[in-house]
């Protein structure tokens, strides 16, 4: 019986969650429109601003999770993130991992989907923070570049969440604006148990115990360490390589 409760009393948080992302996510779009519509001339203060007020919804977002039961999180290393010239990499196991990052940090400029552009929730939330659209382009390298000069800028470098194998395979080109634009690079191991929120995964089938989130922040990486005697082309190759033994050897338990 107290297992059946616990679980009903998930499911209900869980929903009333997404529920509230929707109707928060639609008062946002209202809210922020104008900075949105304006996104090109804001002014770096008024983007950290916005970020600062989206942020602390999301911090309480997942407050709200928490005390429903749905998840618990542990945080650790975050003093270290924020550093102009910083290129945080963190893994990607689940849906809520740029809010559980953003709301903790939410100074920090951040590399999304494209396709986000298109969703009515998050639109206007993306233009008025500043944040950079994934169009996988040599203006998003030029963009990157621009933007670690005075800023620390979040991507998730798998492009897309991690699989149920738990394996996580990351983009080269994530790595190269690294080592050609950041002054160091910072990977963010992130833990989940039990896996949930997966791509393609309904909110509604919630696992049998609450999810045990746990975010470490790594050593940093220096690029120049890594460009000594090798072109960016090969030493892309091998951080790639390099950091996905490092995120496979952390989380291969989780």
């Amino acid at each position: 019986m107290a297992k059946k409760l616990n679980w009903l009393r998930r499911f209900l948080s869980t929903a009333i969650g997404f529920l509230f992302w929707g109707v928060a996510g639609t008062l946002l779009q209202l809210v922020l429109y104008p900075y949105a519509r304006h996104h090109q001339t804001n002014s770096l203060q008024t983007q950290l601003k916005i970020r600062r007020f989206v942020g602390r919804i999301w911090y309480y977002f997942i407050r709200y999770l928490s005390f429903g039961g749905v998840l618990e999180v542990s945080y650790k290393g975050f003093e270290k993130l924020g550093r102009p010239g910083q290129l945080i990499l963190p893994n990607h196991p689940s849906l809520l991992d740029v809010v559980l990052i953003l709301g903790q940090s939410p100074s920090l400029n951040c590399i999304v989907k494209k396709d986000l552009l298109n969703n009515p929730t998050m639109r206007n939330q993306i233009l008025a923070c500043g944040f950079l659209p994934n169009t996988e382009s040599v203006e998003l390298l030029e963009q990157s570049d621009e933007v670690l000069k005075e800023q620390a800028l979040l991507l998730f470098a798998e492009g897309t969440r991690t699989g149920w194998d738990g394996v996580v395979k990351l983009n080269r080109g994530a790595v190269s604006i690294g080592l050609r634009s950041a002054r160091v690079i910072t990977p963010v191991i992130i833990r989940m148990n039990p896996l949930s929120l997966k791509k393609g995964h309904p909110w509604y089938k919630i696992p049998k115990k609450r999810i045990q989130y746990e975010l470490i922040v790594g050593e940093d990486i220096h690029p120049q360490d890594w460009l000594q005697e090798q072109s960016i082309p090969m030493a892309s190759r091998r951080l790639t390589k390099h950091l996905e033994d490092y995120f496979n050897t952390h989380t291969k338990d989780n």
